[in-house]
């Protein structure tokens, strides 16, 4: 009979776990920033409300959003009422349009990503899907599987209503799955749609207008593993050195989001940059006095672009130079605020940007580097990354 202590010492990966592809999704419909103003108040019935269009295309403005990608269209809002009138209940509308899409989007995602992964589907052991859109049994990771025809016996995680941290918690996940068992690879899936939370304007709660500006659909995915097998071309974008998680003291009520018969009621405070910027040094101080490091303009950024503002204080608060967040701001502008999907889609823009330029690794020639997610609670994820030889 085996023993307790030899089955402790089951093979486990020697190195650490790595970013071995990345595949990324946005729906066909895109909107211009500058022209959704129109769209959002003709759609929603609600072009008297002159002063508050006039205000809502301020705000769109201020952005620096140049387009976003949406699943649904303005035929959908109009053949749905109940998203015509400020928190009218029309939860099961926005439910049904989620569980639908979200697999669907998250499946594409996932597909390019195991095309350039390049290995059989079947060398899949986990799976992680991370969305905040709709909620289903089974979930959106059993809907998954289906589509793309994974083994019965991949181990699943499903992770709902997470929020813009999340892009950085896959990735603390997948680290310890795939450096717990040798040979384990981790398909990790993120997909948002804000079908679940578009909503008419309300001159009653004009703070829903940020959030209005600010979201969209898209979805990323990334196969995680430890010790790439170079007899069958793995090969690493980005290490995951290390990972951390952390509620930033007095952020309560920061960012939240709340569900009920109106959708998804998201809560974005005014002063998010500032209590981001004002801990966003100690994050970093901890995670890289290990190595030594406590020059941030030496390491390469992937921090959630969340919006304009956390970028601007972010980037006044470390010092750092402007061509620093240029790839996050170029995700921000191009797409808007996906969520957890973000910062996914910011590693991929990072390595090609870099092999493009004729830099010398992943991370802007860099080799170490940094991954933020900031979200609900107010929750700060840290991933340490370290780049490869382009």
């Amino acid at each position: 009979m085996p023993s307790l202590e030899s089955t402790k010492k089951a093979p486990r990966s020697h190195g650490f776990a790595s970013i071995l592809a990345i595949g990324r999704a946005n729906p066909e419909n895109f909107v211009e920033q500058n022209a959704y103003p129109d769209l959002f108040f003709r759609a929603t019935n609600s072009k008297h409300l002159v002063n508050l269009k006039k205000k809502f295309q301020r705000i769109c403005d201020k952005t620096a959003i140049r387009k976003r990608h949406f699943a649904w269209n303005e035929e959908f809002i109009t053949a749905n009422p109940c998203l015509q009138t400020f928190m009218d209940n029309s939860l099961n509308v926005r439910q049904e349009f989620a569980i639908t899409y979200i697999p669907k989007l998250g499946a594409e995602a996932a597909t390019k990503a195991i095309q350039e992964w390049g290995q059989p589907k079947s060398r899949i052991t986990h799976l992680i899907f991370c969305t905040t859109s709709g909620m289903d049994l089974p979930g959106a990771d059993y809907q998954l599987t289906q589509i793309l025809g994974l083994n019965p016996n991949v181990e699943r995680v499903m992770l709902y209503q997470q929020g813009c941290f999340a892009g950085g918690t896959t990735l603390r996940l997948a680290k310890c799955l795939a450096e717990s068992r040798k040979g384990a690879r981790v398909l990790v899936v993120c997909a948002e749609t804000t079908a679940v939370l578009f909503r008419a304007p309300s001159e009653e709660h004009q703070d829903d207008l940020v959030t209005q500006a600010l979201f969209a659909d898209g979805a990323s995915a990334l196969i995680v593993g430890a010790d790439p097998d170079e007899a069958a071309n793995e090969r690493a974008s980005f290490i995951i050195v290390s990972t951390s998680q952390v509620l930033l003291p007095d952020s309560a009520g920061a960012i939240g989001g709340h569900v009920s018969e109106g959708g998804l009621l998201a809560t974005l405070h005014r002063d998010v940059p500032q209590i981001v910027s004002k801990n966003v040094g100690k994050c970093l101080e901890e995670a890289f006095t290990p190595l030594g490091i406590s020059d941030w303009n030496s390491i390469f950024w992937v921090p959630h672009p969340g919006g304009r503002a956390i970028l601007d204080l972010v980037e006044e608060r470390v010092g750092l130079k402007p061509e620093k967040l240029l790839v996050s701001r170029h995700v921000l502008a191009e797409y808007g605020n996906m969520s957890s999907v973000c910062v996914h889609f910011a590693l991929d823009e990072m390595r090609r940007r870099s092999a493009k330029e004729g830099k010398a690794t992943t991370g802007e020639g860099l080799d170490w580097g940094v991954l933020f997610g900031f979200g609900p609670g107010l929750t700060v994820e840290t991933v340490v990354l370290h780049s490869v030889p382009i």
